[in-house]
């Protein structure tokens, strides 16, 4: 497994005051755990946070776009592309980190319920 690089170690870096932020690689891009609840990924140098019903109409509304792992298909994942924005401003970072977190559990309850 390789190391994070250095623009996955500044995500991990600017989350940290979430709680513990972990990452882990997966499929060519790293994922971010927060107390150990995914919440977020890094693929093609861009970070992309969790959506679920809780969140994604926010992320509509603010224009963000759904990570789309294969350019050439369709195919799009529940992970919607930071706003430029986020990296600036601390209140709207924990806003949708919080939501895409609170995500990440609400998704990990439906699978334990199965």
């Amino acid at each position: 497994m390789p190391a994070p690089d250095k623009y996955v170690q500044f995500c991990l870096d600017l989350l940290s005051p979430l709680g513990l932020i972990s990452s882990k690689y997966m499929f060519g891009g790293w994922c971010l755990y927060c107390d150990g609840t995914p919440f977020a990924i890094v693929a093609d140098g861009a970070l992309f946070l969790k959506g679920g019903s809780n969140n994604i109409p926010d992320f509509e509304a603010r224009g963000m776009k759904p990570f789309k792992p294969f350019p050439d298909q369709d195919l799009t994942m529940k992970y919607f592309e930071t706003p430029p924005e986020f990296f600036e401003d601390a209140d709207l970072r924990t806003q949708l980190s919080r939501g895409s977190i609170e995500a990440g559990r609400a998704k990990a309850k439906k699978k334990k319920k199965r």
